[in-house]
């Protein structure tokens, strides 16, 4: 089902740099088109291939066939991988189901964004909503303000804009 979890107090691999994030998708070209106006960039990767034996087997696969494309942006890069051999069934991911995951897109003016996002077509999958004090923990997180939405493959995406105060931890 998954991996074991190793003990903390004797354990410390020491992972504390993301290169990319991987994402499935059934369509390379319609998911490429999506990220593509989402980022406003191209991506720096397009319609690559791999296939072979090692890779498979390092995938935990039988076989694999896939192509890809990668977008870069400026703290991580997005893979966008289709598997055409073996073609896999859409995941049913939800924000509440183990093993789901998201991806957080940071923003200056939310309330803008999320306004060029629907009027591109973009649906959320409910109202932008703004921390309270009342209902979120660290106290200076509130005022943060984030919106959910779907890609094409229905993998979870947020925008957030910081309230000054809640940073990321170097």
């Amino acid at each position: 089902m998954g991996s074991a979890v190793p003990d903390p107090s004797t354990v410390s691999i020491g992972l504390d740099t993301a290169a990319h994030v991987g994402i499935s998708v059934a369509d390379l070209d319609r998911s490429v088109a999506f990220y593509r106006a989402l980022t406003g960039i191209e991506p720096v990767v397009r319609d690559e291939s791999m296939h072979g034996a090692g890779f498979a087997a390092a995938q935990g696969l039988p076989s694999t066939r896939l192509r890809y494309a990668t977008f870069r942006l400026r703290n991580l890069d997005i893979d966008l991988i289709q598997f055409r051999e073996p073609a896999g069934e859409p995941a049913q991911v939800a924000a509440n189901r183990p093993g789901s995951m998201h991806l957080c897109f940071e923003v200056d003016d939310l309330p803008a964004v999320y306004d060029r996002m629907r009027a591109a077509g973009i649906d959320f999958l409910g109202p932008a909503y703004t921390f309270i004090p009342d209902e979120v923990s660290p106290p200076d997180a509130a005022g943060t303000r984030v919106a959910y939405f779907d890609d094409p493959d229905g993998t979870n995406l947020e925008i957030i804009a910081p309230r000054g105060g809640f940073a990321r931890p170097d």
